[in-house]
């Protein structure tokens, strides 16, 4: 790398560095962000990386170099904020544990009743789902389809597992390697809330995407 570049890439860096600060609530002190700081920094160390190789050597190499670089805690930090900045009030919700993240995608906005095929008006939250995980390569993923307990449980199991296919497939339509993505249906066997009333059985009815850091 020239010299200018590495210029840049440093002041780059420093900029980034800059603006990942936000004001703690309960101090009123300025802190820096963790999430944005290992973004920032991984952004601009993948850029260092593939700065001096041709250009889709250089993606691959902004596409890939982040966990190794960051480490894997860092690296699902990064990955954690960019989701909740692009799933901020589209209804999905996201969970962290530990170095595992779940994306909870509720049956009513996902699927029409007793269907398998996406909704329309979903494709532009499993747009913005996919543009993440293909930049965060280093991940594994698996999509489990989950019902309520009304019905035949054979019917049940059927339709959560054509619905986790339905997304795992449309991930893949949108670039997500179809290496990454694992599918599974449940059926009613592993409910969040009680099947007893209208509400509880709402919540169960949903799709889930488990985010791990691949095993390298």
């Amino acid at each position: 790398m020239n010299p200018l570049a590495k210029l840049s890439a440093t002041i780059g860096l420093a900029a980034a560095l800059a603006a990942c600060t936000t004001i703690n609530p309960y101090t009123g002190q300025t802190q820096t962000s963790r999430a944005a700081t290992y973004g920032a920094i991984g952004g601009v160390v993948c850029g260092l990386i593939g700065a001096g190789e041709s250009s889709t050597r250089a993606r691959n190499a902004a596409l890939g170099c982040g966990a190794i670089g960051a480490g894997i805690g860092a690296y699902m930090d990064a990955q954690e904020a960019e989701l909740r900045q692009q799933l901020e009030g589209t209804g999905v919700q996201v969970q962290r544990s530990g170095d595992q993240l779940d994306l909870i995608m509720p049956g009513n906005i996902t699927f029409n009743t007793n269907e398998f095929s996406i909704r329309q008006d979903f494709y532009p939250v499993l747009d913005s789902v996919s543009e993440v995980l293909y930049k965060f390569v280093d991940t594994r993923l698996m999509v489990t389809g989950h019902t309520d307990s009304t019905g035949a449980r054979d019917y049940n199991y059927n339709l959560s597992n054509r619905r986790a296919s339905s997304v795992a497939n449309y991930l893949a339509t949108r670039g997500v390697d179809q290496n990454r993505l694992i599918t599974q249906g449940m059926g009613p066997d592993q409910p969040i809330a009680s099947n007893d009333t209208e509400s509880g059985r709402a919540m169960n009815r949903r799709v889930e995407l488990q985010i791990v850091a691949a095993q390298r």
